[in-house]
């Protein structure tokens, strides 16, 4: 495996939280979430499942927010920091 400083592992970006610096908002981790992948492997969106609670286990409503991977805007070591408005984000209920 190549020793390249910049590279991340998808194991390892599980354990990084998601944070909106546009409104402060914390996503909880990637690992809980999700990702959209188009066929070129490109990334195109976050799925983030607002429904983490115990609740869901028994058949309630599930909320999710999609986010555009281009509002993503720094992979540090332990966050992904997003900056995305809330025109961008679009809101969906399973």
């Amino acid at each position: 495996m190549s020793s390249e400083g910049n590279i991340k592992l998808l194991s390892e970006l599980g354990k990084y939280e998601l944070i909106n610096i546009n409104d402060g908002e914390k996503y909880d981790y990637l690992q809980n979430n999700d990702l959209v992948i188009d066929d070129e492997g490109n990334i195109k969106f976050l799925i983030v499942n607002l429904g983490s609670g115990k609740l869901g286990f028994f058949g309630g409503s599930k909320d999710f927010l999609e986010i555009p991977w281009e509002c993503v805007k720094k992979i540090g070591s332990h966050t992904i920091i997003l900056d995305a408005e809330e025109n961008q984000i679009k809101r969906a209920t399973l």
